[in-house]
């Protein structure tokens, strides 16, 4: 037995614990000595005294890292255990074993140090509660902690320097497969290649990963994936799918590493995250080391398209995919006055809304704009700034459909080659089968059945679709000529509606970064255009407003009608007069007549004094005069002459209501009034009560 003076019978008493681990999976497999040194503790507990039955091992850590103890079952048992003074002695081959952060390692010494439980590796036997015991282990404990960051950091320097020479060996995506010598070629099946094109090519002509969804299943095309053995697998297309393929570097011929960031919640034993780093930030970036499917310049123009296509309008301030809605700016149009970008209502009309300062604070939205005049005058500036540029667009829009039908031709032709093969397959592997053995026979036989139930399911598919393809013919001379002529034809095809709206929004984002407007007075917004290059173009646009006061030189329009009305010119010529200088009615964009017509009685001009005089007839009162004689409205008198309480009828000649002047008539009226009003103070005493 071998003695040491710091083992006493007290110590003997507990229980010797021999804490046992492995840092992964791989270690506990192919490091078996390693392994079987700390089962050998046993021994060595026994020699220091302990029974058999008093030692015992604690094993549920094996294959688990010593970086933190919340993952740690098996050490979260030992300290449980040494805390309820049940251990007098810790075994572990290596203090490195039982802990390698040193927020793990104090407490423990601190607790055993407390309990008398004493602690022994491969070089001796410590005691806590002693100074020279607490110092070895503590200065132990941090050369752990020191020893790990230095493996880490000198595998992680290897592993950079590798990926620097874009040598790493990570795992590829689909369409690209490494041979034994680590080269890396495209896969051999070329449908899987002419599907991965065909993703590129139609998010470049359709600009949206939903409408190359849309496309695939309007075409029943399918998308290569990998399943968890590597094994090539073809699958419906998904969103997902199509944004994995077009967010892999790899496609681009680039090897990429570090396109992430590790985020860790709470400190560094929280839950990690990965955050998508954008990709400026990329750690190591090295081009053409894989077969390319699109060109890099390519693949960077459609990140920013997705990255613009991301609708987080209030946090990123991205714009967003075009989409159908009526307003034209949507998604560009920020406001003047505090600079967030503007929601688009639809509710009472289309306008623009600035509505985070009420959602952040609680205030009054910033500003509620109508968006058809804006939208007009912006869609007229891009007509003007595109009237110079001259362009074969139709010529362009052949190709470019040509293009794409090939290509989507060429995957249903593959699709079904790829049927015909697997259906003719699984007829050689029936027919190869022994019909007695019924259990083989039957799957095989199943399987022949799917496959041939694909194969005309796609066939019948790709008939149904042949009749509807049309061919796209070449424009006549003239059309060309038009097509030439671009600036000058787009506006007649967009008010034509031969333009939808989600194509306006895209050619007006083709030359406008953004629009900002503000209210500048209450029928004016200034709208400021900054165009793609950083040029701007500012106007002030005129909005339609409720109340003729509300418009800017109300006072001066008043003056001019007043003017001309008493040099005896017409309605419609003074009209069409201040039309010309500049001026408008509240709801048009020009002067009415019936604007002319309201300023000219408002300020007594009139044409015939007969028609606008208050009517008077002999011996008789009407409306009016009745009101005025018993102080009460117009309408007081027409409600009671409508439900019957006051017999009246009109008069058949002059078509107005005639009562006769006298004092019976004013007399009866004031009682009808005065009952009316006593009835009225009894209701409210009653609702009091």
């Amino acid at each position: 037995m071998i003695s040491s003076d710091l083992v006493t019978p007290q110590h003997r008493r507990g229980k010797a614990i021999i804490y046992i681990r492995q840092s992964t999976p791989h270690q506990v497999l192919s490091n078996q000595e390693s392994l079987r040194l700390q089962y050998a503790l046993r021994q060595r507990a026994l020699s220091l005294g302990w029974h058999g039955d008093d030692i015992e091992v604690i094993d549920r850590d094996l294959g688990r890292t010593a970086t933190a103890a919340e993952h740690r079952p098996g050490f979260q048992e030992l300290v449980a255990r040494v805390t309820l003074g049940q251990v007098g002695l810790i075994l572990s081959f290596d203090v490195t074993r039982l802990a390698r952060n040193c927020s793990d390692w104090y407490p423990l010494l601190d607790l055993c140090g407390y309990k008398g439980c004493l602690i022994a590796d491969g070089d001796g036997i410590y005691d806590p509660a002693s100074t020279n015991g607490r110092l070895l282990l503590g200065l132990k404990g941090q050369l752990s902690e020191l020893e790990l960051h230095t493996i880490r950091a000198r595998l992680t320097a290897g592993l950079l320097n590798k990926a620097a020479r874009g040598e790493l060996a990570l795992q590829l995506p689909v369409g690209l497969v490494r041979a034994a010598d680590g080269t890396v070629s495209k896969n051999p099946h070329r449908e899987v290649q002419e599907q991965i094109g065909l993703v590129f090519a139609a998010f470049l002509q359709r600009r949206s990963a939903s409408k190359v969804l849309q496309l695939l299943n309007e075409q029943q095309l399918q998308l290569p994936r990998r399943d968890r053995f590597g094994d090539i697998v073809w699958r419906p297309p998904t969103v997902a799918a199509i944004l994995a393929m077009l967010k892999n570097p790899a496609y681009a011929g680039a090897f990429v590493y570090g396109r992430t960031r590790t985020l860790r919640s709470g400190g560094p034993s929280g839950k990690p995250t990965q955050q998508r780093l954008p990709l400026d930030q990329w750690r190591i970036r090295v081009n053409d080391v894989y077969p390319a499917y699109v060109r890099w310049a390519e693949f960077e123009r459609i990140q920013a398209m997705l990255q613009d296509n991301f609708a987080e309008y209030d946090r990123h301030k991205t714009r967003g995919v075009p989409r159908a809605g009526a307003a034209l700016l949507h998604g560009i149009v920020y406001c003047g006055a505090c600079g967030h970008k503007l929601l688009v209502q639809y509710k009472g009309g289309t306008r623009y809304l600035c509505n985070y300062l009420r959602q952040q604070y609680g205030v009054p939205v910033c500003q509620n704009l109508p968006a058809d005049p804006i939208d007009a005058w912006v869609v007229g500036a891009f007509f003007e700034a595109l009237s110079p540029v001259e362009l074969d667009a139709y010529a362009r829009a052949v190709v470019t459909e040509q293009e794409a039908a090939t290509r989507v031709a060429q995957a249903q032709r593959q699709q079904l080659e790829r049927l015909r093969y697997q259906a003719a397959l699984a007829e050689r592997q029936f027919l190869r089968a022994d019909p007695d053995n019924r259990l083989v026979a039957a799957e095989l036989e199943q399987r022949w059945e799917m496959a041939l139930r694909a194969l005309k399911e796609a066939e019948e598919h790709a008939t149904r679709r042949e009749p509807t393809a049309t061919a796209l013919v070449p424009l006549p001379d003239e059309l060309r000529e038009a097509f030439t002529h671009i600036g000058q034809q787009l506006p007649r095809l967009w008010e034509q509606g031969l333009v939808t709206s989600v194509q306006k929004k895209a050619l007006l984002r083709c030359l406008i970064d953004k629009v900002v407007i503000q209210r500048v007075a209450r029928d004016q917004v200034r709208t400021r255009i900054v165009w793609r290059g950083g040029a701007t173009t500012t106007r002030d646009i005129p909005v339609r407003v409720g109340a003729l006061a509300d418009l800017t030189g109300a006072a001066e329009l008043e003056r001019l009608v007043r003017e001309r009305a008493a040099a005896g010119m017409t309605d419609a010529a003074i009209a069409a007069h201040l039309t010309e200088e500049g001026f408008r009615s509240p709801q048009r964009a020009v002067v009415l007549p019936s604007t002319v017509r309201t300023i000219r009685l408002r300020q007594r001009l009139l044409r015939k004094p007969s028609q606008s005089h208050p009517r008077r007839v002999a011996g008789y009162l009407t409306i009016p005069q009745l009101a005025r004689l018993l102080d009460v409205s117009p309408h007081w008198l027409y409600d009671r002459i409508h439900n019957g309480t006051i017999p009246v009828t009109k008069d058949p000649r002059r078509r107005l209501y005639l009562f006769p002047d006298e004092p019976a008539t004013l007399d009866r009226l004031r009682d009808l009034k005065a009952r009316d009003d006593a009835q009225r103070h009894s209701r409210r005493e009653h609702q009091d009560a």
